[in-house]
């Protein structure tokens, strides 16, 4: 594991802050309406993020050298890579929830403002926790290598159609909040008023709902949808985080490869939906990379314990990163899988 150590420097938080915060805001300014985005607009949006995390990396190559603008690129890079299983996830989500494809992006939205603060958490709980010694290393190796076991296991799973309404955000959300089934817009809750209004059509006629009074709020299949997909993301941040903190202990350097990765998904997930069943090796790269960070991080623990000097370097790190990544796409357009359309099972 890389040690550069960086700090906080002003210049550098107050260049990732501007460039972050202000591409976040001419996204939502651009992406204001509910229209449905396509993979033209969705291809060219992830272009600019990928430009900006680019400028960043040239930021930090001037400021701080490149073994730093390496560290972040590596960072980014494996993020990006292992966020791809996260989409899917929410590809079967918003299928569950029968989210169309104009209200999705303020899902992912809101879901990525959840995503920004618990990596945050994540990054700060999780490099404090190296400070205490290589064991931290050896339990971080075994997180991975263990999700990597488990996508493995669970590869010939696909055509199971997990059951949302037993999970633990949707119960959640039911304990705080009456449901109204239906869709109402974008809203993820609405009134009383409104739940009369709407019981009051014909279509409606058959809707059975509990009442707690005038001033209750009901959840929409919106907020069941978003608690889900934020609950699902905290999830999978329990082994992206050891992951990334694999290529470098820098909080700084940690923290902005994930927000950048992070602050593109929105946009590259309406790309991963178009081309998905043209993907249909990626998992398998993501698969393979979680092995691979798992052996990093146990060279880097053994390191500490035996002093055999073996050690992936934050360079060759990147590389595995994008070769790994090159070799899952190439697989994919030379040995295509059978894409079968899958129907929405939720009524």
């Amino acid at each position: 594991m890389q040690s550069t150590h960086i700090g906080f420097p002003i210049e550098t938080v107050a260049v990732f802050i501007l460039l972050s915060v202000g591409a976040i805001f001419i996204d939502l300014f651009m992406h204001r309406h509910d229209k449905p985005i396509t993979l033209k607009s969705a291809a060219l949006w992830s272009v600019f993020w990928i430009l900006m995390a680019f400028v960043f990396a040239g930021f930090l190559y001037v400021h701080h050298g490149a073994e730093v603008a390496s560290l972040f690129v590596t960072g980014y890079a494996l993020e990006k890579v292992l966020s791809v299983d996260n989409l899917f996830v929410m590809m079967a989500i918003f299928s569950w929830f029968a989210i169309p494809d104009r209200f999705r992006h303020r899902v992912l939205y809101w879901g990525i403002i959840g995503a920004i603060v618990f990596r945050g958490i994540f990054v700060a709980i999780g490099t404090s926790l190296l400070s205490l010694g290589p064991w931290v290393e050896v339990v971080f190796a075994i997180i991975v290598g263990w999700t990597a076991i488990m996508m493995l296991k669970g590869g010939g799973d696909d055509d199971e159609i997990e059951d949302y309404s037993q999970h633990l955000a949707y119960r959640m959300v039911k304990r705080f909040y009456p449901i109204w089934p239906k869709l109402k817009g974008s809203a993820f809750v609405i009134s009383q008023k409104e739940v009369d209004e709407e019981l009051a059509k014909p279509e409606n006629a058959d809707v059975k709902i509990g009442r707690v009074g005038k001033a209750a709020r009901y959840a929409t299949p919106m907020l069941l949808c978003l608690a889900v997909v934020e609950l699902s993301d905290v999830m999978f941040a329990f082994d992206s985080v050891p992951a990334v903190i694999a290529v470098s202990r820098e909080p700084l350097i940690v923290y902005s490869a994930m927000m950048f990765a992070i602050l593109g998904l929105r946009t590259l997930y309406f790309v991963l939906e178009a081309l998905k069943q043209y993907l249909v090796h990626l998992e398998k790269a993501v698969i393979v990379l979680l092995f691979f960070i798992a052996v990093k991080l146990g060279l880097n623990a053994t390191d500490h314990f035996f002093h055999h000097g073996y050690g992936i370097t934050a360079t060759q790190s990147l590389l595995v990163v994008i070769g790994v990544l090159a070799l899952g796409i190439i697989a994919s357009l030379l040995f295509p899988g059978k894409a079968e359309p899958k129907e929405d099972l939720h009524d």
